[in-house]
């Protein structure tokens, strides 16, 4: 593993991405134990305090584990996907800031994803994903619920049906869609909306879900899609004639 001393990247950077696909590629596994601040200086011709700054990088991203004590110092870590939620949601959440995506175009991409894995909720659902739906949906109904509490039981109920899939690589590729997505729509139609019709579309849903229905399912992700588009299309076109 080298350095570019030409690259605009800082050398800090450069270690650290180095390491990452070290890892990344399994030349490193995990718990395999670093080599030491010395020697990661001496390979890279580096100073210890750059070192210490790339180590500090691959920390942050949850690769590796740092351990004190006369067998201590850095190893691989075991990134659990519950611990990668985090970075995927913030991620998704930068993307759609920073890259100016349409309502419309983020509404597609978020249900389409959810209907993908209909049928799999639908097969694998067990009874905590329908206790914690209906918990969610009565929560919803309450009358003195917040915007701001709705939107977390909205991203709630949906993170149950995904969870309902049963694959934690789907759980984890959802997450963004779900968390990064929903509270963006929500943002968008908080004021046009119907909670009853969320409401209705949301117990149509559990319900299929708990009779196993893959098509009821879909139908009824689908028909909260077209919802919630129809909401997107009519905010943007009253804040239109608003400014015209």
């Amino acid at each position: 593993m080298k350095i570019d001393p030409n690259s605009s990247a800082d050398f800090s950077a450069q270690i650290a991405s180095a390491i990452r696909d070290a890892i990344m590629t399994g030349k490193l596994i995990v718990d395999d134990r670093l080599p030491s601040e010395a020697e990661l200086a001496e390979q890279f011709e580096v100073s210890r305090a750059t070192v210490r700054e790339a180590l500090k990088r691959l920390a942050a991203q949850s690769l590796i584990r740092t351990q004190r004590g006369a067998f201590g110092g850095a190893f691989v870590n075991r990134l659990s996907f519950e611990e990668a939620y985090g970075q995927q949601i913030t991620t998704s959440t930068l993307l759609l800031s920073m890259n100016a995506v349409t309502f419309e175009v983020a509404c597609e991409a978020r249900y389409a994803m959810e209907r993908a894995i209909a049928p799999l909720a639908a097969a694998r659902r067990c009874e905590d994903h329908l206790a914690t739906m209906r918990s969610e949906i009565e929560r919803q109904s309450r009358a003195d619920l917040t915007d701001e509490a709705f939107c977390e039981s909205d991203v709630a109920f949906h993170r149950a049906l995904v969870d309902a899939a049963g694959n934690p690589v789907l759980s984890y590729q959802l997450a963004g869609a779900v968390e990064a997505m929903q509270p963006l729509m929500n943002m968008i139609t908080f004021s046009a909306r119907s909670r009853k019709t969320i409401i209705r579309l949301h117990m149509r849903i559990a319900e299929a879900l708990e009779l196993r229905t893959a098509t009821d399912t879909d139908q009824a992700l689908q028909d909260l899609c077209d919802y919630t588009q129809d909401l997107g299309r009519n905010v943007v076109a009253a804040r239109s004639a608003r400014q015209a």
